[in-house]
């Protein structure tokens, strides 16, 4: 895909934008600067820890890499209702902003695991197979895909409905 053709392309264009795929496990991430790369791409992952350690870990690479904006999935059923971990999720996105003072956006993120599992099946660079160490950090690129691809963004705060 052309990701100049995105509607959030010309929005952030210059700006290094990275999303994260929180875990209990594994935190994956993805960055993406419109108009520098040809598309958003994987990062990395953190282990998780802790919260704290987790937010001040983002944080030190928010500030190593002059982030401009972050974007975190959020977990949603399949009916769009949130869950326990939709809930912590926007905990740890709140302290985030906070401790960043950045502007943070809420990205569905339901089935972005399932379409990474996907897309490592049918990708020689993974060896046709899932790989589960891999899994999270592409579902971070994937949340920042489809952030790009999204008629309408919603920020941390504001109702979630369509």
């Amino acid at each position: 895909m052309n990701f100049e053709q995105t509607p959030q392309f010309q929005t952030f264009k210059g700006k290094t934008l990275l999303s994260i795929d929180f875990g209990t496990k594994v935190t994956g991430l993805a960055s993406y600067c419109p108009g520098r790369d040809p598309f958003p791409l994987i990062y990395g992952k953190l282990t998780f820890q802790t919260i704290e350690k987790l937010v001040s870990d983002i944080a030190k690479i928010v500030n190593d890499e002059a982030v401009d904006v972050l974007i975190m999935g959020l977990p949603l059923y399949l009916d769009g209702k949130e869950s326990e971990a939709t809930k912590r999720v926007k905990n740890i996105a709140l302290l985030l902003e906070q401790k960043t003072k950045i502007p943070l956006y809420l990205q569905d993120e339901t089935l972005t695991t399932y379409e990474a599992e996907e897309r490592m099946k049918s990708s020689a660079r993974y060896n046709f197979k899932i790989d589960i160490e891999a899994i999270d950090e592409l579902s971070a690129q994937i949340i920042l895909e489809d952030f790009m691809r999204a008629e309408f963004l919603k920020k941390l705060g504001e109702d979630l409905s369509p």
